[in-house]
């Protein structure tokens, strides 16, 4: 499922080896919704934790990310996580300059979710991972 969500950068993390195989970047969002602002984690994956180094934290930026869901089996047990996967960053239209704009935030659109939307984009759905597999510390 792909979407699309605007806001500042509000944090941006290290690069994360998690496995062999599986390298990560997180960083977060904060996107007005109405009264008080949303701190939305996202993460880019294995080739694309670069996009996010030309950026810095106080930029407005336009992000385009896919909904992750995948399951695994801990000691008999289903577990499932959520991720927001980031594929495309770039400046917002009339965002932050290199200097950044300190000075608050834009006004929130009439309609409250108009930050955050669907694309019409395909996705492919994510597999479902077994113990053997797993690398997650839980």
């Amino acid at each position: 499922m792909a979407y699309e969500a605007t806001g500042r950068l509000h944090d941006i993390m290290d690069e994360q080896q998690v496995s062999e195989k599986f390298r990560k970047r997180e960083f977060v969002l904060e996107v007005i919704d109405g009264q008080y602002p949303e701190h939305i984690k996202f993460q880019l994956v294995q080739d694309k934790t670069a996009l996010i180094d030309q950026y810095k934290v106080g930029d407005e930026v336009k992000v385009q990310f896919n909904l992750r869901g995948r399951g695994f089996n801990k000691n008999g047990q289903m577990l499932y996580f959520t991720n927001l996967e980031a594929w495309r960053i770039e400046a917002a239209a009339g965002g932050a300059s290199a200097g950044g704009n300190q000075g608050g935030y834009a006004a929130p659109a009439a309609n409250q979710n108009a930050n955050l939307r669907r694309d019409a984009q395909p996705s492919r759905p994510a597999p479902i991972a077994s113990d053997d597999d797993n690398d997650l510390p839980f």
